[in-house]
């Protein structure tokens, strides 16, 4: 496929030092830091579990026992 791009200053930096580096032609160069940039991940925070107080105790060996509790502590 052909097509017409324009690219900023930091990315045809970017495309050249790729060519140079590997001896790659443009197309090639651009795909690869195309492919290099599908494949990065943000880095996420680590999930941390917030608990706050009820007020109620719970035994959680009834699961139908728990809701009644926590349906009663509800509505209060």
């Amino acid at each position: 496929m052909r097509t017409t791009v324009e690219f900023d200053e930091d990315a045809a930096r970017a495309i050249e030092a790729l060519r140079r580096e590997r001896g790659l032609g443009v197309s090639e160069a651009v795909n690869e830091l195309i492919r290099r940039g599908l494949l990065a991940r943000p880095a996420r925070p680590p999930f941390r579990q917030r608990t706050a107080p009820l007020g109620v105790r719970v035994d959680v060996s009834s699961v139908a026992d728990a809701i009644e509790v926590l349906d009663g502590a509800a509505s209060r």
